[in-house]
């Protein structure tokens, strides 16, 4: 999606999310932002990213793997994590589902 056309909420992405098969969806892209929803089921699968992106947790609470460090996260938190970097969400609640907006080159930011 090229052109943001409706109000992009948590329930309208939750909702298109929920019509593929598949634990993200792009709602929104302009340039190198590109906007996710992103809900996984149980285990987080994720690998690096080639761009530094950043997470708004939109539902749920449980615990984030960023780099060396692990921390609790909850609703309304934002997570930033560099390119490049292991990153991953564990122990979540049922209802997780996060924001996740991708800025800037490949291999990130200086």
């Amino acid at each position: 999606m090229n052109e943001l056309k409706d109000r992009l909420t948590v329930s309208s992405a939750v909702s298109a999310l929920s019509k593929v098969d598949s634990p993200f969806i792009e709602l929104f892209k302009h340039g190198s932002l590109v906007v996710e929803m992103y809900q996984p089921e149980k285990v987080d699968l994720q690998t690096p990213h080639t761009r530094d992106e950043l997470y708004v947790v939109a539902s749920g609470q449980g615990y984030f793997i960023n780099g060396d460090t692990r921390q609790p996260f909850e609703v309304g938190e934002v997570l930033f994590v560099p390119a490049g970097v292991e990153h991953r969400f564990e122990e979540f609640s049922d209802d997780f589902s996060t924001w996740v907006i991708f800025y800037g080159p490949e291999g990130g930011e200086a």
